[in-house]
């Protein structure tokens, strides 16, 4: 018999016995799949005809571990925890992997790891305390919206009325520089906003930005309406490489995930298509788009959190952004997508562990914006590489779609704040601080598309 098949039964074997001492049975693969069908989303109440389930989805004794990932028994429980136990991975690396747990499975996966002898540390020990803690009372706003004309604060998380609410105070208040127009539309009908900032030099170059095609990453809007905050209201004392440039801004990529994590699931990943699938609803709109669609990093079950749709641009979310770039007179170069978390600056390729052949060039202006988002921050380091090798191989994503399909050359994918204390749940404290990273990176990157 094969060696290797026979260490595979032995390890299947010592996986089983594991499981039966921690009260756990081991699944055949068909029960596998439904067993994972909303690794977010702890027994998921149905979802009614409008999109509302029945209450908000709590997560009450859910933690978040950290598990080394440095060696095949440690990569093979991360696996079972995942199959056996509907554990979520959150985030890895080289070195180590963010691991969600619901709290009705953590005495089970507890005893999984004890008895399989491997290690962890807890980063977050009640995650409904830190959903509670997260974001704080809007009542400041009004006093806000008196005095500034709009209820944004950048104290707090937003909700999508109050950022497209803004974006229309801008064009209102600076009609000579800002615009704004609706690209498309969602599944459920809410507009993809985008919000042009220009002098109208016919000479600009033109820089894409966008924000929350994952629901539940909240400080991606939040810094992104920063950024494009910052630009305008201080315009006439920016430097000419940032107001030489057309700024094409989407705040928020998914408005219906992000407006469902805000009413019924905090920890909601994907859009809202598929209704009908409850739980399993959603597509992985960072999978979607067409360069390289249903490779590696990707699947085709909807009840994945990494599905990639029906097919490239199979939904209206991603067909709007690539029917809007392609169709734009703009001179794109560059492209910039924010997202969370790691505190990563990632470049081309992602849909696996290749470079483009520019990838010295990439990898200089990453790390020149790091070094200025160390110094804005003081002591937030972030890590530069391109994305299929340093963080994991993910087909169909956007950035490789401007590489791939528009020739953008300065693509980047950032990985915001921050490296796992608080995951998605980063507290609204953090969204200034994270802005003026975002800000010096984008100086950075301004200032070398100036140079094209």
């Amino acid at each position: 018999m094969n060696p290797i098949a026979v260490s595979r039964t032995v390890a299947a074997f010592i996986v089983s016995l594991v499981l039966l001492q921690c009260g756990s049975t081991h699944k055949l693969p068909a029960e596998t799949a439904s067993a994972n069908a909303a690794p977010d989303a702890p027994e998921q109440p149905s979802v009614r005809a409008n999109d509302a389930p029945a209450q908000p989805v709590k997560y009450d004794g859910a933690q978040l571990w950290r598990i080394a990932y440095d060696d095949q028994p440690k990569k093979n429980a991360v696996a079972e925890l995942q199959d056996r136990f509907d554990a979520s991975m959150w985030n890895y690396n080289a070195t180590s992997v963010d691991i969600f747990v619901r709290g009705q499975q953590l005495k089970k996966a507890e005893c999984f790891l004890r008895a399989a002898n491997i290690p962890y540390e807890v980063v977050i020990e009640d995650m409904q305390r830190a959903i509670d803690t997260e974001n704080p009372s809007l009542e400041e706003t009004e006093l806000w919206e008196n005095r500034n004309g709009h209820r944004m604060t950048w104290t707090a998380y937003h909700r999508l009325a109050d950022i497209y609410d803004w974006m229309d105070y801008l064009a209102q208040t600076y009609p000579d520089l800002c615009s704004t127009k609706a690209i498309g539309k969602s599944v459920q009908g809410r507009e993809l906003k985008v919000l042009r900032i220009s002098n109208g030099n016919p000479a600009n170059r033109a820089i894409w930005m966008d924000g929350g095609i994952h629901a539940r990453e909240w400080i991606s809007p939040a810094t992104v309406t920063y950024i494009a905050n910052e630009l305008v209201e201080d315009w006439d004392n920016q430097p000419d490489h940032l107001r030489n440039v057309d700024w094409y801004v989407l705040p928020v990529h998914n408005p219906d995930g992000y407006e469902h994590s805000h009413q019924y699931d905090r920890l909601w990943r994907k859009n809202r298509g598929g209704l009908q699938y409850g739980p399993c609803a959603g597509v992985d709109l960072n999978r979607n788009y067409g360069y390289k669609w249903g490779g590696q990093g990707t699947s085709k079950q909807p009840c994945s959190e990494i599905f990639a749709g029906s097919g490239p641009f199979s939904e209206p979310e991603s067909k709007a952004v690539s029917e809007f770039m392609q169709s734009s007179a703009a001179d794109w170069k560059g492209f910039l997508t924010f997202h969370s978390y790691g505190q990563y600056i990632l470049y081309p390729w992602g849909y696996d562990r290749v470079v483009p052949p520019d990838h010295a060039d990439l990898k200089r202006v990453g790390d020149a914006a790091a070094e200025q988002m160390l110094q804005a921050s003081g002591g937030s380091r972030y890590t530069v590489g391109p994305s299929g090798s340093t963080l994991y191989p993910a087909a169909g994503g956007s950035d490789d779609w401007a590489r791939g399909a528009l020739n953008i050359k300065y693509a980047y994918t950032v990985e915001l704040r921050d490296t796992g204390r608080y995951g998605f749940v980063l507290p609204a404290n953090q969204i200034k601080p994270t802005g003026d990273e975002a800000v010096a990176f984008v100086d950075i990157i301004a200032q070398e598309v100036a140079k094209l």
